[in-house]
């Protein structure tokens, strides 16, 4: 009795089983062998998780003894990856290898060592090997009788005993989908914060070049040449209008260093909060806006700043490309997230993908574990929520005092 090509392959899926058939054919050898293989490969794998437990705890005592186990762990891990390997080849079980840990990117030494002795992948392949010898015995012992004695009905026998083999690999072998999930999104979330950083201080760095260092320049120039007016006995008249333009060019630098230091932190917002702040912010907006902040505490300074900020993008969204003739702001806190709603009655068909503005803020939210939400169909009303994690500024403040 034969089946299609593609029974074990993977045109019907990577863990679909070739069904169980009296003949010997390829797939009921490959069993064999791995049931057959089971018990030198456990042998190894439990004196080395045996020699790694009972060592490694020994000398936890002495200086080395962590060091030791941390790099036992990582030889477990090399063990896992040979056991997949040999799965993949003869049970056709497709498991997906695991991170790598991130040792070169770990910090000190001591934050190495750490992030190698709390593996969870170590830990996981040390117990598949403890667990693993007698079966591993079973195994053996029961092929090896039945290829003389029960031969009729061995492949059953290999189906069985290498599904079991095959839920063990799965069950702990196989990396935790969240967690991988959950690290892949810190690594972006990693990315988007130093990209964010990096164009943060392009930006600051291009408004002093272009404003207030090019208005100081000319003042300083001014002020040279009404001193060799001075100098040169010229009349009062002309020095008085050098010293006036200089004034001028005073005011329009100090004011454009205000402006650049409300963009970097508002001095509104570390003196009286995101109720004040926003309040500020709305103030400056083209369409009217109501501000509604119902907050028992003040959140964590850089929570509250990412709020402040996201606010403020959305309000010269508003003001520039809404067309809106009103807006409202309100923010609360719902157990431990921090909530903004902003709304407005204007045109709608804001879109996530519509231009980077509303792209960034999704991403800046989401390198914080938060959510950004548009709602805003064609005609309108537009409707924006943001959603932060709460951290109390009080405990923050007292950790950075510790």
């Amino acid at each position: 009795m034969t089946a299609p090509a593609s029974a074990f392959g993977r045109a019907d899926g990577p863990d679909r089983l070739p069904p169980v058939r009296f003949a010997y054919d390829r797939h009921t050898w490959k069993e064999i062998a791995h049931l057959l293989l089971n018990l030198p490969v456990a042998v190894f794998g439990f004196v080395y998780a045996c020699t790694v437990v009972v060592t490694g705890g020994v000398l936890t005592l002495t200086v080395i003894g962590l060091p030791m186990l941390a790099l036992s762990l990582l030889g477990a891990r090399q063990l896992g990856k040979l056991e997949r390997s040999r799965s993949r080849a003869l049970l056709g079980v497709h498991v997906e290898e695991p991170s790598p840990l991130p040792i070169a990117r770990g910090g000190g030494p001591v934050q190495r060592l750490w992030l190698a002795l709390k593996d969870p992948v170590g830990w996981r392949t040390l117990l598949y090997d403890f667990i693993r010898l007698p079966w591993g015995i079973l195994t053996f012992c029961t092929v090896l009788t039945s290829l003389f004695v029960l031969w009729p009905v061995l492949p059953f026998i290999a189906r069985g005993m290498a599904n079991v083999d095959r839920a063990m690999v799965r069950g702990l072998l196989s990396p935790s989908d969240e967690l991988e999930r959950r690290i892949a999104e810190l690594e972006s979330d990693r990315g988007v914060v130093v990209d964010t950083a990096a164009a943060d201080l392009r930006r600051i760095e291009r408004d002093l070049h272009d404003g207030a260092q090019a208005r100081l320049v000319n003042l300083a120039m001014g002020l040279g040449l009404a001193k060799e007016k001075l100098l040169e006995g010229q009349a009062d008249d002309a020095v008085a209008a050098m010293v006036d333009e200089a004034h001028g060019e005073v005011k329009l630098a100090l004011q454009e260093l205000r402006d650049l230091a409300r963009g970097i932190h508002p001095a509104v917002l570390t003196d009286r909060g995101l109720d004040a702040a926003l309040s500020s912010v709305a103030s400056r907006c083209t369409v009217p806006v109501k501000v509604t902040a119902d907050l028992p505490a003040r959140p964590a300074p850089a929570i509250e700043g990412i709020a402040y900020f996201t606010v403020s993008e959305l309000l010269q969204n508003i003001s520039k490309h809404s067309g809106a003739r009103s807006a409202s702001v309100d923010v609360w806190r719902s157990e431990d997230r921090l909530l903004i709603q902003v709304q407005d009655d204007g045109r709608g068909g804001a879109r996530l993908d519509g231009g980077s503005g509303m792209r960034g803020l999704a991403e800046r939210l989401g390198a914080v574990d938060g959510l950004f939400v548009v709602d805003s169909p064609a005609g309108g009303p537009t409707v924006v929520t943001a959603e932060l994690p709460w951290r109390d500024r009080r405990e923050q403040e007292v950790g950075r005092t510790e």
